[in-house]
C-alpha cells in the first residue's frame, strides 16, 4: 500500500479551494439578498382632473409605481384628488376635501411654497411639481437613505360581507424626532381608474390614473418606548363601487408635527 502522506498537500489545497468557493458563493448570495431588499417610499400626488397640468404628473406616478425604477426603493403611490378645482367646470369624481386638508398640512411645513397642483410629496419630507421626473428620482433616492421603521400589514378574512380585517405591527421607531408623536395610518388605494372628462381644462380627454386613494384613516399612535411600538387588528368596510381585484391596503407611520413618514408597508387584497 502506498504512503498517502504525499497526497496531503493536494487534498488540503482542494478542501481550501472548495471552502473558499463556498464562502464566496455565500457572500455573493448575502450581498444579492441585501441588494434585493427595497425600502418602502411613499409618494403622494395631489392632483385633480380639472387641472390641465396634472395628467403628466399622474402618468409619471403611474410609471414609477409600475416600473419601480429607483434602486433600493419600493415605491408606494398614493394619488389624492383635491377638491378646489371642482368649481372650474368639472367635478372630479375622486376628489375630496380630506385630501385638500392633508395637502394644506404639508404646505404649512414647506415654507417655500403654498398649495398647488400637481404636487408630489415624498415620504412627507419634500414637495415639488409632480411632473418633474428628475426631482422625483432624487427625492426617492434620498428617502431610501433615511432611517426606516419596520412595519407590517397583512389582510385577514372577515366574517362580515364586504369587510376585511387588517393586522398591523410597527417595530421599534427609527429616525423619530424627540417630542413628536408617530401616528399609524391606513389607506386603501384602487388602480385602473379613469374618466372621460367633459368639462373644465381637460374637456374631451380620457384621463388614466395611478393608484387613487379611496380611504384614509388614522388608527392610533405608537409607543416610542415599546418594541413593537404598535400592534392591532382593524376591520375595514369596502365600498361596493370599488373593484376588489384592484385594491391595496397601505399602512404607514407618520409624525404628527414634522409629517415625516418613518416607515410603510402595502398588501394587495385577495380575490
Amino acid at each position: 500500500m502506498k504512503n498517502p502522506s504525499h497526497l496531503l498537500p493536494s487534498v488540503l489545497a482542494l478542501i481550501l479551494a472548495v471552502t473558499c468557493q463556498a464562502g464566496s458563493s455565500q457572500n455573493a448570495a448575502g450581498t444579492a439578498s441585501s441588494a434585493s431588499v427595497r425600502v418602502p417610499v411613499v409618494l403622494e400626488l395631489f392632483t385633480s382632473e380639472g387641472c390641465s397640468s396634472c395628467p403628466p404628473a399622474d402618468a409619471l406616478l403611474a410609471r414609477l409605481a409600475e416600473q419601480q425604477p429607483v434602486a433600493g426603493a419600493e415605491i408606494i403611490a398614493l394619488e389624492e384628488h383635491v377638491d378646489y378645482w371642482d368649481h372650474e367646470g368639472w367635478i372630479d369624481p375622486f376628489s375630496s376635501g380630506q385630501w385638500t386638508q392633508r395637502q394644506q398640512l404639508y404646505a404649512s411645513g414647506f415654507a417655500d411654497h403654498g398649495v398647488y397642483t400637481p404636487e408630489l410629496v415624498v415620504n412627507g419630507r419634500s414637495g415639488f411639481v409632480g411632473s418633474r421626473e428628475g426631482d422625483a428620482y432624487r427625492a426617492i433616492a434620498s428617502a431610501v437613505a433615511q432611517p426606516r421603521t419596520d412595519i407590517s400589514a397583512s389582510l385577514l378574512k372577515s366574517e362580515k360581507h364586504d369587510h376585511e380585517q387588517v393586522k398591523v405591527e410597527v417595530g421599534k421607531l427609527q429616525g423619530a424626532q424627540q417630542g413628536d408623536v408617530a401616528e399609524v395610518w391606513l389607506a386603501i388605494t384602487e388602480t385602473a381608474l379613469h374618466s372621460s372628462v367633459t368639462g373644465g381644462e381637460n374637456a374631451g380627454r380620457d384621463l388614466y390614473h395611478a393608484p387613487v386613494v379611496r380611504w384614509l384613516h388614522k388608527t392610533g399612535a405608537t409607543d416610542p418606548n415599546a418594541t413593537p411600538s404598535f400592534g392591532g387588528e382593524f376591520e375595514l368596510k369596502l365600498d361596493s363601487a370599488w373593484k376588489r381585484n384592484n385594491l391595496r391596503i397601505v399602512a404607514f407611520v407618520q409624525e404628527k408635527r414634522s409629517h415625516h413618514i418613518l416607515g410603510a408597508a402595502a398588501a394587495r387584497f385577495e380575490p
